[in-house]
């Protein structure tokens, strides 16, 4: 078995980054420019919604399934496994290239990366001693980050370029790439032997909070992030800003959260923040970013898009080493992937309650309520437990 720290010094966990990169890169890249993509098929915004709802429901109900089995069979090959069968998906469509086949492709990238994203963070968690997880899973959000970033921007030169084709065609090719490097690279970490366990035992699991505390701060960074990036603009548009700056705002907020990432694990490593104060604070500098955000004006938009791309930035790499450190070895994959779960429905559930609010009342009702729920989240993860050592 390769213990932590004796993996090669840092060497395994760069292709570990590098499916971060690709999962974020995927998702976004093809997201972003589906309006394009999608054309005539359909020609509508349900058509438009399903596609973008068939990659993140897979997701849902996928990866704590792959997050299980990489606990059972290994997390090394279904980290392989997850990028081949991205390639699969995304090539398949590039050597087609029929519009009406959309919705296959995108389910089956989404379900791919239900397998290979839980598994690259449960490698990190295992290949990573607990006094460096927050530098490395710091350096494997700053990563997601990048993708996210340079996803929509490359994506749609791609499709100005070659078409739907070209963009599915470079995301085979980056994940095939991924992969080869990850199967030559990265150690085999075998499955830990584990005591049989009950529905009871899981229910404790899940409820612990040692659990519970970084998932809802995961969860709740995650819809704030959400919310910036689709409804930041829109309040840039409304205060007659072009299409540049508006979009320029939602890139100080990625900058911001990829560069925070490894400073905040770096400062938990060296013991300068503790999970539970770093979590509240994080998700009050977002409820900060909202509050900004309902002030019209071109400083608060910039304001909130710092301060939201800070806080993300801060309350992801923390909630992750927190989970990774509350998570017994042979559970690590189980853990991770239910912790995504948390992000996606909190990366659904923040731009549905702004856009419910925004279209019963207006964009800074919305706004409010997000800072004020918020800022009730980092209240609740800044408490201690007793249940808590």
């Amino acid at each position: 078995m390769v213990s932590p720290g004796r993996a090669g010094g840092t060497r395994p966990l760069w292709p570990l980054y590098a499916a971060g990169f690709t999962t974020a890169f995927g998702a976004h890249g093809v997201a972003a420019n589906l309006g394009a993509v999608t054309g005539g098929v359909g020609g509508s915004l349900l058509y438009l919604g399903l596609l973008l709802a068939l990659y993140d429901g897979a997701e849902v109900v996928l990866k704590p399934v792959f997050g299980s089995l990489a606990d059972r069979v290994g997390a090394r090959p279904v980290l392989v496994g997850g990028l081949v069968a991205f390639v699969l998906a995304s090539a398949a469509f590039a050597a087609a290239g029929d519009p009406a086949l959309l919705w296959a492709a995108r389910l089956g990238q989404g379900a791919a990366a239900s397998a290979f994203s839980p598994a690259a963070s449960t490698l990190v968690a295992r290949l990573t001693p607990e006094p460096a997880r927050g530098r490395v899973f710091g350096s494997y959000g700053f990563f997601k980050s990048i993708g996210y970033t340079t996803g929509p921007l490359a994506g749609g030169a791609l499709v100005w370029l070659g078409g739907p084709r070209a963009l599915f065609a470079v995301t085979a090719v980056v994940a095939a790439a991924v992969a080869c490097w990850a199967a030559l690279a990265v150690p085999a970490v075998p499955p830990l032997p584990r005591a049989r366990g009950t529905v009871a035992d899981l229910g404790r699991a899940l409820t612990h909070p040692g659990f519970l505390r970084p998932t809802a701060a995961l969860a709740a960074g995650t819809a704030a992030l959400s919310v910036g990036v689709g409804f930041l603009p829109v309040s840039g548009a409304a205060d007659g800003l072009p299409p540049v700056l508006t979009g320029a705002a939602v890139s100080v907020l990625a900058v911001c959260a990829a560069v925070a990432q490894p400073v905040a694990g770096r400062a938990l490593d060296a013991g300068r923040v503790t999970v539970r104060l770093g979590l509240a604070a994080g998700l009050l500098m977002c409820a900060a970013a909202f509050a900004a955000a309902a002030v019209p004006g071109v400083a608060a938009l910039l304001a909130a898009a710092v301060l939201a791309g800070a806080g993300v930035g801060l309350v992801t790499p923390l909630g992750f080493a927190s989970l990774a450190a509350a998570t017994p070895p042979d559970r690590m994959g189980r853990t991770m992937g239910a912790a995504e779960v948390g992000r996606e429905i909190g990366d659904a559930g923040g731009p549905l309650l702004v856009g419910a609010l925004a279209a019963a009342g207006s964009l800074v009702t919305g706004y409010l309520a997000l800072a004020v729920l918020l800022a009730a989240a980092a209240v609740q993860v800044g408490r201690a437990h007793p249940r808590e050592p």
